[in-house]
């Protein structure tokens, strides 16, 4: 059994004061948090908005870079030439960089979003490619599903791999995330994600939606700052953890 984990949530993603509050809350109980760069979600003022918080709670910076589909969310797989990828994903990340520089911060990982996350997963190309964006700006850690093509290309260019979890998204049996397209992809009880956070850290695995029980070892969890109820959420599974003795910090 693990006695610490690592939360991590993606914000910076809805806009207005009503998107800068909810990730004021997020940031309140995260270790590591993901800010939308431009590519998905996201602009200059959300993102010094985010870093502003993150700095005030001592929490880990990343950059969340997209495909450029800000209409689609970033949840669709763009059929986009790799250089033209590549390029995209530097500048959001560049744009984030510049930003944090401004405040004396520093950006010191990276997690693709959506569907980038997912082609990264099993592809090897999309997945050197993430890395060597990475690697480029100089950021020397990656978040992504552990055992994936995303890790491996993360060790060969000899960059730190933090394994991800989720507390708030149902798997399939091959360990890939149901698509959002089907019902249950996304857990919105409390009890229910907190059940299956503990499970993640307590018992290295996770029940997929089809009953299978799967190894799941990981470093950190996420938890989605567009899920519906998602303050509520983080706020249940933090006590949840707490009630089991698991203390939250920023790992990797």
């Amino acid at each position: 059994m693990n006695g610490t984990i690592c939360l991590n949530a993606d914000v910076g993603e809805l806009p207005g004061t009503g998107g800068r509050a909810l990730d004021a809350g997020l940031l309140a109980l995260v270790s590591r948090c993901n800010i939308a760069c431009g590519g998905h979600a996201g602009d200059a003022g959300s993102m010094a908005a985010t870093i502003a918080l993150a700095q005030e709670r001592d929490i880990g910076i990343g950059a969340h870079p997209a495909y450029p589909d800000r209409a689609g969310f970033g949840r669709r797989r763009l059929d986009i030439a790799p250089a033209a990828l590549a390029a995209a994903l530097a500048t959001q990340v560049a744009a984030l960089q510049a930003v944090a520089a401004a405040r004396g911060a520093t950006v010191r990982h990276l997690k693709p979003h959506g569907a980038l996350y997912n082609v990264a997963a099993t592809d090897l190309a999309t997945a050197r490619l993430v890395v060597a964006v990475a690697a480029d700006a100089g950021i020397g850690q990656l978040l992504g599903p552990p055992g994936s093509a995303f890790a491996v290309a993360a060790a060969d260019a000899g960059l730190g791999f933090i394994a991800e979890g989720f507390a708030d998204r149902s798997y399939e049996a091959d360990g890939s995330l149901t698509p959002r397209t089907l019902p249950g992809a996304v857990l919105a009880s409390a009890a229910g994600v907190a059940a299956q956070a503990l499970r993640i850290v307590r018992q290295g695995e996770v029940i997929a939606r089809t009953g299978e029980r799967l190894r799941l070892c990981v470093q950190t969890l996420c938890l989605h700052g567009d899920t519906p109820g998602a303050l509520a959420l983080a706020h249940g599974l933090r006590e949840a953890l707490a009630a089991a003795g698991i203390a939250v910090r920023a790992g990797g």
